[in-house]
């Protein structure tokens, strides 16, 4: 199922990441895109989301520096826009693999795309592996294991509900059940024309 491979594609990049767990290691992808597309997007966006987890990290330190916290917001906002086209891209792999199919008379639309309830569930797989941290830490008292513990069991089975909703969706959009509609996200914090403070500096 799609979700199986989603989900160990999530867990593998989520540990090679903290081998170094650090923000500035180089990104390799060891899915080639030309014969395992999908496997790229999917681990080139779960490698956005982790590098990103851990920029709020550290821009919520209060003893940060000023500078280098502006520094980090920039590289937020472009970790977000990495991370929307991405999605993008995932959902235009979707299109172009069901492209030949022909939606029933009766087919409806998912109130999220494909590739937006995927983003859901890499993020999913980021909280649960620093959940499990917080399980595992051996600083911490037994009453914040055990709550750690209640959270990361609420996790795991949203992981499950989750992974299966995906998979009805894309086995629902293959037997024309639903289609896919895809929006483009208009984003307008990073457009030098929509917003006010950027247009106003040219």
């Amino acid at each position: 199922m799609f979700s199986d491979k989603a989900n160990k594609i999530f867990q593998e990049v989520i540990a090679k990441y903290h081998e170094k767990d650090s923000v500035d290691q180089p990104f390799e992808n060891p899915y080639d895109k030309n014969s395992e597309l999908i496997e790229h997007l999917l681990y080139r966006k779960c490698w956005i989301d982790t590098v990103q987890w851990h920029y709020e990290d550290i821009i919520r330190d209060t003893n940060i520096d000023p500078v280098a916290a502006l520094k980090l917001k920039r590289q937020i906002d472009a970790s977000n826009q990495d991370r929307t086209d991405m999605v993008e891209y995932i959902d235009s792999y979707f299109l172009d693999k069901y492209k030949n199919v022909k939606p029933k008379e009766n087919a409806t639309i998912n109130s999220e795309s494909p590739a937006w309830a995927i983003d859901r569930l890499s993020i999913l797989a980021l909280k649960i592996y620093h959940m499990n941290e917080e399980v595992q830490r051996e600083d911490a008292s037994q009453e914040h294991k055990m709550k750690c513990q209640a959270k990361l069991d609420v996790l795991l089975e949203q992981r499950v509900d989750l992974s299966t909703a995906i998979n009805q969706l894309l086995e629902d959009i293959e037997t024309g059940d639903k289609y896919m509609k895809v929006y483009k996200q208009m984003k307008m914090y990073n457009d030098e024309e929509l917003n006010p403070v950027l247009r106003n500096t040219k």
